[in-house]
């Protein structure tokens, strides 16, 4: 599932276009991917209301993007296992199968949502006002790279769900938004800590909370970086790089063990047994 990084990513393909009017929206007919709005049909008529209105913002919050529209009409985001967003020209565009929603511009360009599995979710809704954001996306938790995520709000975490491992309770959407499976592990790989390890235990350990919160803000900006701006390639000092398949090895160079991999309440989880011991 893309992860903080790669939802950054693609609503970045969609901001070129920020200004462009919505000459047409297309939805396919047997879309699941509106499920909030019941039905393809009752999706098709919500999506009337992004025609004739100009694309204004677009802003991601952890798994989740939003981008508003002129009016007070709002498009929601959430890619699910396998969608993803591009910017086409129009005489480029060949209709694809999984291509659920496409927005045909004034200028001759498409935005299109495209998701074989159709695990991702689209909804469309209207606040009449563009300065009014949807109350959902309002009442989400602080993004981990604002003022507001705080070592305070780590600690509340690790107290309020003390007796979970650690590499679930990362996975906690209403406390670290963005986190998936694969920077759950490498964060606990920089840190030198076990996956099953239980959070409260950090808790009780000098300056552990501070370095935790640190690590993530940090993994955060690194992923940013590397793979929110163009799909940059991880670098192999990354855990990233060898999580993916059984023989994997530590990357740290003094180290070197073969990495294990196995099943944590129901994710794959990757580890090394000598560094996170």
């Amino acid at each position: 599932m893309p992860e903080l990084a790669e939802v950054a990513y693609y609503c970045r393909q969609w901001q070129p276009s920020i200004g462009e009017v919505v000459r047409d929206v297309r939805i396919h007919p047997e879309t699941r991917v509106f499920r909030a709005h019941g039905s393809a049909r009752a999706a098709a008529k919500a999506a009337k209301e992004l025609a004739g209105r100009r694309l204004q913002s677009a802003r991601t919050h952890g798994k989740q993007m939003l981008f508003g529209f002129s009016e007070g009409r709002w498009l929601a985001v959430h890619l699910g296992m396998t969608g993803e967003l591009s910017r086409v020209a129009g005489a480029e565009q060949v209709p694809r199968k999984h291509d659920h929603l496409t927005l045909d511009l004034e200028d001759g360009t498409m935005l299109v949502f495209h998701d074989p599995r159709q695990f991702g979710a689209l909804s469309i809704e209207v606040t009449g006002d563009s300065g009014k954001d949807p109350d959902w996306w309002t009442d989400l938790p602080p993004g981990i790279l604002t003022s507001d995520f705080t070592r305070d709000r780590v600690a509340e975490a690790l107290r309020r769900h003390a007796r979970s491992p650690l590499k679930p309770l990362l996975l906690d959407q209403a406390w670290f938004p963005g986190i998936g499976n694969w920077m759950a592990d490498e964060l606990l790989w920089r840190l030198r800590l076990p996956p099953p390890q239980l959070a409260g235990t950090l808790r009780n350990a000098p300056g552990s909370i501070a370095a935790f919160w640190r690590g993530i803000r940090t993994l955060c900006r690194e992923a940013l970086e590397v793979i929110g701006t163009d799909w940059g390639e991880p670098p192999d000092r990354w855990l990233f790089n060898h999580r993916w398949r059984d023989g994997g090895h530590c990357p740290r160079r003094q180290c070197r063990a073969a990495l294990v991999r196995a099943d944590l309440r129901g994710r794959t989880t990757c580890w090394c047994p000598q560094c996170q011991a």
